[in-house]
């Protein structure tokens, strides 16, 4: 009896401690007319909020990457949850956006648009 009392808290708290399911993400940068954008830079932020393990620590995990000519980034898995995608490419405006992730495999398709104009007072 002693010992389940013992052994109880430690079988319950090793569910907290399995890792979280994973996502795999893949990042397709395009134009409004749909050629793909290479060699665009892919920013993924995954905040995983306040760790246990860490003794409160905030845990942020990043990746930034190039898209290849086909304009597809691909993102090694990572624990579900939500994530900051940031596209940043010469030429085109910067996309940003927040998504909720919670598929094993997820596509994100990102059209960029063309730079606005720029406005003078002295035209």
């Amino acid at each position: 009896m002693r010992l389940m009392a013992l052994l109880l808290p430690l079988v319950l708290a090793v569910p907290a401690l399995a890792d979280p399911p994973t996502t795999t993400l893949r990042v397709e940068v395009k134009t409004l007319s749909g050629k793909p954008v290479d060699r665009a830079s892919v920013i993924v932020r995954y905040d995983r909020g306040r760790s246990k393990l860490k003794l409160g620590k905030k845990v942020i995990t990043s990746y930034q990457l190039k898209t290849n000519q086909d304009g597809v980034a691909k993102i090694p898995p990572l624990p579900q949850g939500t994530f900051v995608v940031q596209v940043i490419a010469k030429g085109y405006q910067t996309f940003g956006e927040s998504y909720e992730i919670e598929e094993a495999e997820r596509t994100i398709e990102v059209k960029l648009n063309p730079p606005q104009p720029q406005h003078s007072v002295h035209q």
